[in-house]
């Protein structure tokens, strides 16, 4: 999840196309260095992530003459460590022991849990509240599928039902869209998508329940006790949430603070229960250093060509949006096409009641973009920000999790994306 107060500029810069190799390089770096050489990858990566970063920085401000955009773009990265990195630290001071059995049915309850807790939390603040105990509930059958389906759920497409939820409708908040927008006009496609995925998760995971030995059924669904530690990180967590709505540097400041509180505050067995260490938010820091870095050609290359890319109806802007937020960050690709929306009807984007007449006028172009960003977010690892960061836990927990073209290969492509091509059908025609 990523908070900023970015703006689209108001004069579109046109890059060079060769400027898109870096975000190229990036991406494939990510998807094949792991196979091709993972131990050199593991050390390196942080090296490859700002030279690549730093390439485009440099041609933006000495060639380009475009300081004040690498600065917005900075100021967009800085707000996304400052709130990512503050709801993992406050999450991992809580400890949940989830009470009942891991059943398909349980399994599918706490996933919707999950999906209508990201729209009061955000969908990284569930998803480093959930994950830890959605990997202990099944951690004697627990296979890719179940950390697949959680990205999906809790960290993506749960998340569309307030400005709370995910940040492109939190962007479109502060731009003008009225607050309860979204859920008037996003709570059908949301109930569909979130209910398909959950009934097809309780095939795969009843399939999966059925295979498993007899001691590892017994030992699976053991009765436990609910119990919750640390307990006083729920305040802290409140004072991030408040600070989603202050300005910038305020909303970074408390935000800090508040996980610096946490970290103090929390008694170190709780962090020993959780397993809790800073690899997670160290990985995705340095590999969205990068992707922030390199994207930004992609990002004004795409808003200088909006309108030659023949996008004019609902399921045109559906899609457009949806494949770019898979590879691009979410927030920035809704900013742009909801400007080259706004901007085919002469309207702007910098005027808070022309966005709100766009949204009561257009409602159907701006649910085909806001759908498109927080669905196809769960697309790829890259596609929102807890995505990477419930990989890096899982993996540190020893889950198997799917490469990154096993990821879109395996999940997106043939149970993601025809989920998502439905929704688009039925509710964008």
């Amino acid at each position: 999840m990523i908070l900023l107060a970015a703006s689209i500029s108001s004069i579109p810069i046109e890059p060079n196309p060769w400027m898109l190799i870096p975000f190229i390089l990036m991406l494939l770096s990510i998807a094949l260095m792991p196979f091709i050489h993972a131990h050199w990858w593991e050390h390196n990566y942080p090296k490859v992530a700002v030279a690549l970063g730093l390439f485009v920085v440099g041609y933006y401000v000495a060639i380009l003459g475009q300081a004040s955009r690498i600065l917005e773009i900075a100021h967009e990265y800085v707000s996304f460590i400052a709130l990512i990195g503050s709801l993992f630290v406050v999450a991992g001071g809580i400890h949940i022991r989830v009470r009942g059995e891991a059943t398909p049915a349980r399994n599918v309850l706490f996933l919707a849990i999950g999906a209508i807790g990201a729209n009061f939390i955000g969908t990284t603040g569930a998803s480093m509240l959930m994950i830890r105990p959605w990997i202990r509930m099944n951690k004697y059958r627990i296979t890719a599928f179940h950390i697949v389906f959680f990205i999906f759920i809790v960290s993506n497409v749960g998340g569309a039902l307030t400005p709370i939820g995910d940040p492109p409708l939190f962007l479109g908040y502060l731009r003008g869209v009225p607050f309860f927008w979204t859920t008037i006009h996003l709570w059908a496609p949301w109930l569909f998508v979130t209910g398909s995925l959950l009934g097809i998760f309780y095939l795969l995971d009843r399939a999966n329940f059925r295979r498993a030995p007899e001691v590892v059924r017994e030992l699976e669904t053991a009765h436990e006790e609910f119990r919750l530690d640390g307990k006083r990180n729920f305040a802290f967590i409140a004072v991030i949430l408040v600070a989603v709505f202050l300005p910038t540097p305020w909303r970074e400041v408390i935000m800090i603070a508040a996980a610096l509180g946490s970290w103090w505050a929390t008694p170190k067995p709780v962090h020993e229960m959780n397993q809790f260490n800073f690899h997670p938010i160290n990985e995705v820091a340095w590999l969205f250093f990068g992707i922030f870095g390199t994207m930004v050609p992609a990002l004004d290359y795409l808003q200088v060509h909006s309108d030659t890319l023949g996008v004019q109806t609902p399921i045109q802007f559906y899609a457009f949006t949806g494949l770019l937020s898979a590879v691009l960050d979410n927030a920035p690709t809704y900013l742009t096409f909801l400007a080259a929306a706004m901007g085919q009807q002469d309207l702007n984007l910098n005027s808070a009641a022309e966005v709100a007449g766009f949204a009561s006028s257009h409602t159907a172009l701006l649910v085909a973009i806001s759908l498109g960003a927080v669905f196809f977010g769960a697309a790829s690892y890259i596609g929102n920000g807890p995505n990477f960061m419930v990989k890096a836990i899982a993996e540190r927990s020893q889950v198997n999790t799917p490469s990154f073209f096993g990821y879109i290969l395996r999940y997106s492509l043939p149970i993601l994306v025809p989920v998502l091509a439905v929704a688009g059908w039925l509710f964008l025609r």
